[in-house]
């Protein structure tokens, strides 16, 4: 077996989308809003999804555009699946997209005997079904022009699973599962499918889900918080900004011997191998 010489034909570590589409959901806030800005830095031109218009409006104006890009959005209801795939639907008949990152808004907390079939139901339309069906028209163009990235925002639960999010913890491991399958389909067509398993991130989503569990504890939102803090090794909640960058590798041309797996990004919370 031939080995190149290290170095050959290797150029230096220098990240740049100029040229390429990126479809990024929930992106009018938290981590999706910083990989979106992560994206446009980097030169790729940018569409939001999400529901909130006037927030997504407010990114928009502030995206990168030194390459030229020119950005957009798309007002969807991750929720309401027929709504949804209308919405999409519509988008793609007029768009191609390179980069596509799949990340919703989470499903309502709570314990596995908490919830009801139709809870479980509703979770899959969210968290699965959205995102198969948006990467089924994605992928047609990627295929034709034989490059494209695939990424998933899904949890640490899907390794270890967090008692108080069954849904989630459910769903995120079936479209993890689903997306290792993607990956050896599509890997010769010179696509790239993988999930990133998100810890503690300082998000809107978890001071709620820290509300309601200071509500059930007895305890101060600020006491969740630092016990929470004190969880993680580097004994931090992550910046979003952080994810922004790991997605953007991801969907960068160096990445693109990488597929099929599972980042964690998460300080080092993860237990298990």
């Amino acid at each position: 077996m031939f080995l190149a010489p290290l170095g050959k034909n290797i150029g230096k570590m220098n990240i740049s989308l100029v040229g390429k589409t990126a479809l990024v959901g929930g992106s009018s806030k938290g981590i999706g809003e910083a990989i979106a800005r992560q994206l446009a830095a980097s030169g790729a031109s940018v569409t939001l999804m999400a529901r909130n218009e006037v927030a997504m409006q407010s990114v928009l104006d502030t995206l990168d555009t030194a390459n030229g890009q020119i950005h957009g959005c798309i007002v969807v209801d991750f929720s309401d699946f027929n709504a949804f795939k209308t919405a999409i639907s519509l988008y793609f008949q007029e768009n191609v997209v390179d980069i596509l990152v799949n990340n919703t808004q989470g499903p309502q907390a709570g314990g596995a005997l908490e919830k009801n079939v139709e809870d479980y139901q509703e979770a899959f339309n969210l968290l699965f079904k959205s995102v198969v069906y948006t990467t089924e028209l994605a992928v047609k163009h990627m295929q034709k022009a034989q490059w494209g990235r695939i990424i998933n925002v899904a949890s640490v639960s899907v390794k270890e699973p967090l008692n108080y999010l069954a849904l989630s913890n459910s769903i995120r491991a079936a479209v993890v599962t689903w997306a290792k399958s993607l990956a050896f389909d599509v890997a010769a067509d010179g696509i790239t499918v993988n999930n990133v398993l998100t810890g503690y991130f300082d998000t809107d989503r978890i001071a709620q889900l820290n509300a309601k569990k200071a509500e059930k504890m007895g305890l101060s939102p600020k006491e969740v918080r630092a016990a929470m803090e004190a969880q993680v090794p580097t004994k931090r909640i992550g910046n979003p900004s952080e994810y922004g960058f790991l997605v953007t590798f991801l969907a960068s041309e160096q990445a693109a011997y990488i597929t099929g797996t599972n980042i964690p990004i998460d300080g080092g919370l993860l237990k298990s191998l």
